[in-house]
């Protein structure tokens, strides 16, 4: 217990606080059996705690919103047709109305006041509170943020405050221009956050995100949604993707220590990790194939719509509440991690992570420092038939730097800083597809991850550069003529489609997507001169 001040946030009428509780704590009360709906947690046959998000099983990027103030909308790339952005602009009267519901649904009740650091960097790092109703929250900010010892709470101060407002919404939204009832809203002025209608865990994570991404590209420090580890030569990767290309699963690797799995910074002196804890995605998860990750799932750990049986066993496998399950874990919990500071030196293997369902791309490429600029600021993965309604083939999703939601600033001052990183250390990108080979989804198959570890291993070991190239049509990357443990024929993915017409059409289909997707950044002079090394569609 901790008595504080939140009357200067205007919360009034507290009934009592439960400040920064032990995970022993926070268990005892996310299950106990008095709560209902989804404030309740169950335990596992894994001793991880369950928790049901509700409607939201992922985040809601249309309901994301920048207050218009004048401090930062100068910096901040707007939302506008055509460009990508999910920054959509709320005016003051609108914010003071979602700050106004957010501060009315946490007074009076019995709060969690939960505080955390975001950066390993002490120069740089951002301090956070948050404040909720919802004790399984706490515990997810708890995993998620970097933990601050006894005698660092003694005299924390917040620099960024997130009121986790998840049981109210605003009615009357229309009044606003907003997009519906629920709201994820940022004043980079009043540095705070209010999260409303929502129950994801995920908005507190990639919101706080966000507001790194904000702040470290103003003063000249990279900011990337990335997985980085660390060989045992110190040397340092970064694993760039989408959700479901990879990421987490290709940097928990057992012969190298983790650093982190999704957000890091890159500064003067290399790269750091943003948190202190793992947010995987565990549809299929098996023990076999993803022993990290999966012995992750223990006691402290929460997961997200998870389908139980009766006796708390789990079914990986189960899509029936969202085939975006999840599982928050403290950093701890995988033990071959970076200690006792979540960092690294400056990396020199960029690894961009794509999950291709039309079956186009290469299971690896090399890209030249200038094609890795191209494919940075396209950010290619593919949705699948069958994941969305509606959805009946493949669709390209193509997000800037990675990232793209998590963008408050535009996408090319972000590939600057990358760019001048890699050329000032001498790093290397490469271009890995975790997606379909042999043709398109339904037709094809997906690369089996033993075969794409032995690819990274290649990469990072240096002995992919040791072979030989061909230049691959209509792309122009380099694909290696051999890798040790890769079917030959699937190297080139051409030759491993049996017929070679219909897979020219799938490759210029491709391509023409990411030349179209190209042309919202072709306003800026660098990015424009990039169009010359992206894909190549001779006019007929």
């Amino acid at each position: 217990m901790r008595k504080l001040d939140l009357e200067q946030l205007g919360i009034t009428d507290v009934r009592e606080v439960y400040y920064n509780l032990s995970y022993d704590e926070l268990f005892n009360r996310e299950t106990d059996p008095s709560l209902t709906g989804w404030d309740r947690g169950v335990v596992t046959e894994l001793g991880a705690v369950n928790v049901d998000t509700g409607k939201f099983t992922g985040r809601s990027p249309k309901d994301k919103y920048f207050a218009d103030e004048p401090s930062s909308s100068a910096n901040i790339w707007w939302s506008a047709p055509g460009n990508g952005s999910d920054n959509r602009r709320l005016s003051p009267e609108g914010w003071a109305r979602l700050k106004g519901l957010s501060l009315q649904q946490l007074s009076g009740k019995k709060l969690y006041v939960m505080d955390g650091y975001c950066g390993a960097n002490k120069d740089t790092r951002l301090c956070v509170r948050l404040v909720t109703e919802v004790a399984w929250m706490a515990h997810f900010f708890k995993n998620m943020f970097l933990r601050p010892t006894a005698e660092e709470l003694v005299d924390f101060c917040p620099d960024w405050t997130i009121l986790n407002a998840c049981k109210t919404s605003c009615p009357d939204y229309k009044t606003y221009a907003m997009n519906s009832e629920v709201f994820g809203a940022f004043h980079v002025g009043e540095r705070m956050t209010c999260i409303g209608g929502t129950w994801y865990g995920g908005e507190i994570k990639k919101g706080i995100f966000t507001v790194m991404n904000y702040f470290l590209p103003l003063k000249g420090v990279g900011a990337f949604h990335c997985s980085a580890n660390m060989g045992e030569q110190g040397d340092t990767a970064l694993f760039f993707g989408l959700s479901g290309t990879g990421k987490t699963t290709l940097s928990a690797d057992p012969k190298r220590r983790l650093i982190g799995d999704d957000e890091h910074g890159w500064d003067d002196a290399g790269v750091f990790n943003f948190e202190g804890g793992c947010y995987a995605k565990c549809i299929n998860l098996s023990k076999e194939k993803e022993p990290d990750i999966y012995h992750a799932i223990k006691r402290d750990a929460i997961l997200e719509n998870l389908v139980l049986d009766a006796a708390g066993g789990i079914d990986f496998k189960s899509e029936a509440k969202t085939e975006n399950t999840r599982a928050s874990y403290p950093i701890h919990h995988i033990h071959n991690i970076v200690k006792p500071v979540s960092k690294g030196g400056h990396p020199r293997k960029i690894i961009f992570l794509s999950c291709d369902a039309y079956g186009v791309l290469p299971p690896v490429a090399r890209l030249t420092k200038e094609q890795a600029m191209y494919h940075f600021l396209s950010g290619y993965t593919a949705k699948l038939a069958g994941t969305e309604l509606g959805v009946t083939e493949p669709q390209a999703t193509f997000s800037s730097c990675f990232g793209q939601a998590f963008l408050p600033l535009h996408p090319i001052r972000y590939a600057r800083i990358l760019a001048e990183k890699m050329a000032l250390h001498g790093a290397v990108a490469y271009a890995v597809n975790t997606g379909w080979v042999a043709g398109k989804y339904g037709v094809g198959y997906r690369m089996d991850i033993v075969q794409t570890r032995a690819i990274i291993d290649a990469i990072l070991d240096g002995a992919i550069d040791h072979g030989t190239f061909e230049v691959m049509p209509v792309f122009g990357v380099e694909i290696p003529c051999a890798v040790k443990g890769v079917s030959q024929p699937l190297l080139n993915p051409r030759n491993a489609w049996t017929d070679k017409a219909e897979y020219d059409m799938a490759c210029r289909k491709l391509a023409a997507m990411f030349i179209k997707n190209f042309k919202k950044f072709e306003d800026d002079p660098a990015a424009k001169a990039l169009v010359a090394v992206g894909p190549q569609l001779l006019q007929e």
